[in-house]
């Protein structure tokens, strides 16, 4: 795959290129997640990894790349002889496509040869065409679960399994898995990040010098890429030889008592899950010591190691940051330091010794790592005026209970509201639109067992024609658009009441990231409503808003749920499949106007008049029960004198309304409203 500029052109992302390197010496690191926000050169260094892999020996005409000197004695198109000639072809990179099918990742058997004549029909998917290669997925956080999990065991496990209704492949499947993201678009599940070895964090350099290189680079290359790609042809190929250097040299490399007693109290000090860690760190440092030319392990190899495979294993849910402290690294690897470094002066020169390769870059002193501060005088002006109040701090959130979109969707998969599915539970068959990827097996013998003998059926084979196949229909759960309406208002200020509503926010952020949901964020106060934070898959960002939000002034509730509306029909048009799900949270007052509908029945500028905000509310409301949307209103209403006004709003919605107690999934108050619920 031709790429924009060569590896080597990649300025300021050291980290970056040390991590694809050692994964190309030692495949059974366990590949690299590079997280970074856009136009920062991620994908451009993953491909250009590709020509700086040696060539590998293939058997001629196996679809599977298998090695001639130790072919996969299992490989669907052998049996092959081993030791017999082989050809040599480039290194692949193979790219996964975001919507691709679980048929295109893992390969696809032929149903219908397998049911009319036994055979093994087997159509290789993109698995093994990355055998002995690399597999790129890019936007791997926007990847379905079913699609990571099964591309992360076949990267664990070296080998891709399909079953089709009792019929088996199997296949070697051994690649580079790098895969790169932007966290701004949402993050992996704790349990996925921790299936990758190494994570990197790259960011746009914000030094003139090196940004100024960048372009003269990429301009050189629009210009000449010929000339250019000759330019580094010299450094590429010197690359090329140490890897090769580097993997003979793997074997032989010693992993002391002392290395492995840092890696160990160093995973135990930063208490990461699992042995998983250890493991990766051990290969790690075993890689940086091969790629620096020694056969031992030195402290400063366990230190990198720590450094690549860490951060990304610290993250225990949604809110945490990635991160490691490098100090306590240091204190942790002192305390443990054996004696037995053959090299105690450190004249490997570290990862980099022997290499030019550079130290551990610090990163800047403001890592951004925390929530995004409340901007310029948005927290702090003095109460008065318009009543507005420093943003107060989200109590400690909670289980919640479901909530979900009645009826059955067709959304993208989830765990949210009932949907058709790709997987579930079989609940019907019918006749495949396009390529049968589900067969029903009874549905289809059904259809075909009525014209075995006008077809001439003479033996016990079932004569099966493509009429007769039948797509199984399954019932799953898909993910939803949560919207969250978000009265900021004065009557919501008390800081104690504020710090409970935002922790049942942060609560059903929390629920929405589980369930695989879009989020995003309307807020209303004073005079008008905005959208904090527009539909995105990232509950990070949800969560970083909602922390600085401020209140304060009157309650533009109609303006709330106009704008939330706006909001639902720009989405409808991006992605009409996703079903949405509005959760407004109020205490139902409306004491400040907004904005009225315009002939078009679109929001716009014209001022409400003397339209009462109450009513003005209730014709908002009825909006979104016209339309059908699902509702629920979270009652904020606190005191010995309640108005019952959420619960007015939730009836005009059409939906429903809970206080925050009957919003906990273990609320005696919650159930007790289920069961009257389901009664009635």
């Amino acid at each position: 795959m031709t790429t924009p500029f060569p590896f080597t052109a990649v300025v300021g992302q050291d980290d970056l290129r040390l991590a694809l390197l050692l994964n190309a010496v030692s495949p059974s690191v366990g590949g690299v997640l590079v997280r970074g926000e856009k136009g920062t050169a991620k994908s451009t260094a993953v491909r250009a990894l590709t020509s700086l892999l040696p060539e590998v020996a293939v058997v001629p005409g196996c679809r599977f790349s298998c090695d001639p000197a130790s072919p996969d004695p299992g490989c669907p198109d052998g049996p092959h002889e081993g030791g017999g000639g082989g050809t040599s072809r480039p290194a692949r990179m193979v790219e996964l496509p975001v919507g691709a099918s679980e048929d295109r990742l893992v390969g696809a058997l032929d149903i219908e040869r397998a049911l009319a004549e036994g055979v093994k029909a087997f159509e290789p998917g993109l698995l093994a065409a990355a055998h002995r290669g690399i597999l790129y997925v890019d936007e791997v956080n926007l990847l379905h679960d079913h699609l990571v999990d099964l591309l992360l065991d076949a990267a664990a496990m070296g080998a891709s399994y399909v079953e089709r209704e009792g019929v088996s492949v199997r296949h070697a499947a051994r690649f580079l898995l790098v895969g790169t993201m932007n966290p701004e678009e949402g993050e992996l599940r704790p349990q996925l990040l921790d299936r990758f070895g190494l994570t990197v964090e790259v960011a746009a350099s914000r030094e003139p010098d090196q940004r100024v290189e960048v372009v003269r680079r990429r301009l050189a290359y629009d210009d000449d890429p010929a000339g250019f790609a000759a330019r580094w042809a010299d450094e590429e190929a010197a690359v090329r030889q140490r890897i090769v250097a580097a993997r003979e040299l793997l074997p032989s490399v010693r992993l002391g008592d002392a290395a492995l007693r840092q890696i160990a109290a160093t995973c135990a000090a930063f208490e990461v899950d699992g042995m998983r860690a250890d493991i990766v760190m051990a290969r790690t440092a075993t890689a940086l010591a091969a790629w620096a030319g020694r056969t031992d392990v030195l402290a400063e190899d366990v230190r990198q190691a720590a450094l690549l495979a860490l951060p990304h294993r610290r993250r225990r849910n949604p809110f945490d940051a990635p991160g490691l402290d490098e100090d306590k690294l240091d204190r942790t690897l002192e305390e443990f330091g054996g004696d037995d470094d053959p090299d105690p002066d450190g004249d490997g020169g570290g990862p980099g010794g022997g290499g030019g390769q550079p130290e551990p870059d610090e990163g800047p002193a403001d890592d951004g790592a925390g929530a995004a501060p409340p901007e310029a005088g948005e927290g702090e002006r003095a109460p008065g005026g318009s009543g507005e109040q420093s943003p107060v701090r989200a109590a400690e959130p909670f289980r919640t209970k479901v909530l979900s979109v009645p009826g059955i969707g067709e959304g993208a998969a989830g765990r949210r509201s009932r949907a058709r599915t790709e997987h579930g539970r079989t609940t019907g068959a019918r006749r495949p639109e396009g390529a049968l990827t589900k067969l029903h097996l009874a549905a289809t013998v059904r259809a075909a067992a009525p014209h075995q003998r006008a077809r001439g059926r003479s033996g016990r084979g079932l004569v099966v024609r493509r009429d007769d196949l039948r797509q199984a229909t399954r019932e799953g759960r898909e993910g939803n658009l949560v919207l969250f309406v978000v009265d900021a208002s004065g009557s919501m200020a008390a800081r104690q009441r504020m710090s409970a509503v935002k922790g049942a926010v942060l609560s059903l952020l929390l629920d929405a990231y589980q369930r695989r949901d879009k989020v995003g964020l309307v807020t209303f106060r004073g005079s008008a409503a905005e959208v904090a934070l527009p539909p995105t898959s990232s509950v990070d960002a949800a969560a970083a808003r909602l922390e600085s939000l401020p209140t304060g002034g009157r309650t533009p509730l109609a303006a709330g749920l106009l704008k939330a509306h706006d909001v639902l029909r720009v989405e409808r048009l991006r992605d009409p499949a996703r079903r949405a799900l509005v959760v407004v949270v109020t205490d139902g007052r409306a004491t400040g106007g907004g904005v009225a509908r315009s002939a078009s029945g679109r929001g716009g500028g014209r001022a409400t008049g003397g339209t009462e905000p109450v009513a003005l509310a209730a014709r908002a409301a009825r909006l979104f029960a016209a339309e059908g949307i699902t509702s629920v209103v979270v009652d904020c209403e606190s005191g010995p004198v309640r108005l019952g006004l959420a619960g007015q709003l939730a009836g005009e919605l059409g939906g429903t309304a809970v206080t925050l107690d009957e919003l906990r999934a273990d609320s005696i108050a919650g159930l007790v409203k289920d069961v009257q619920r389901r009664a009635a």
